[in-house]
């Protein structure tokens, strides 16, 4: 881990890296994040929107050099920096809305095809217009963990969802995410884009990054980020990365 040190830019995934999927990040970790924050640059990349990482990442987060902190939402198709206070948009590749349509009527007709039947329980929305990203989770976007877990661990129905929906609508980026979910964004907008990004607003070198997040395998939506040669880290879950961070921050 001595490497880790030299690095300027510490990039981390959200959903089971520093936070459980969709659960607030706990107290020791976002103590962690700060710490961290005092040495180093810091952003956090997701699938998820800003109005998550409000409701997930945010407020565990009051105090410390924010300044040094940057957001990726959706993928790295929008970017939030803090400024004189509070958090500003520097970009937003937002879907059109004709696009946005096409989505939606392909994860219609993926449904019909796959033969997925809409839960009775639905916990939030079942897709979900994000602006930049459109978002299926298949019991809700708000549903408990302990349903979540329980539908596609080895992803082999989501996987097999996406072949079926690239029929429908093969000029756009589609990709796991979460636990239970598909995130459709633009064509090469993923977390590979993010980390190009990065590069280019934070003018940080990608020899000088280091990415950590749970979902680097082959399918996995981190796993974009491996060809973008930066430094890599898979780690199994918060507690993991919480170990990572240590090793950085400590003596």
């Amino acid at each position: 881990m001595h490497r880790l040190k030299h690095k300027k830019l510490v990039v981390f995934d959200l959903d089971k890296t520093l936070a459980e999927s969709k659960q607030p990040m706990d107290d020791e970790m976002a103590e962690l994040v700060r710490r961290l924050l005092d040495i180093k640059k810091v952003a956090v990349i997701s699938g998820g929107s800003f109005k998550q990482f409000q409701k997930q990442f945010v407020p565990k987060l009051t105090s410390g050099k924010l300044e040094h902190l940057s957001l990726f939402p959706t993928c790295g198709s929008a970017f939030y920096r803090f400024e004189n206070g509070e958090w500003k948009n520097v970009y937003t590749e937002v879907l059109p809305t004709e696009e946005k349509a096409d989505i939606f009527k392909a994860f219609d007709s993926m449904f019909k095809e796959y033969g997925f039947q809409i839960p009775e329980t639905v916990h939030g929305e079942l897709i979900e217009d994000r602006e930049t990203q459109v978002t299926f989770s298949a019991h809700g976007s708000t549903a408990p963990l302990h349903i979540k877990e329980t539908w596609d661990p080895d992803r082999s129905k989501r996987l097999r969802m996406i072949e079926l929906l690239q029929k429908h609508i093969p000029h756009h980026e589609i990709r796991t995410g979460g636990t239970t979910s598909i995130d459709v964004t633009r064509k090469g907008i993923d977390k590979a884009y993010g980390i190009i990004q990065m590069e280019r607003h934070l003018g940080i070198s990608r020899d000088e990054i280091v990415f950590v997040g749970d979902d680097l395998g082959p399918g996995g939506n981190d796993h974009p980020v491996i060809a973008t040669g930066v430094a890599n880290i898979e780690v199994t879950d918060p507690e993991h990365t919480k170990r990572i961070i240590r090793s950085i921050i400590e003596p």
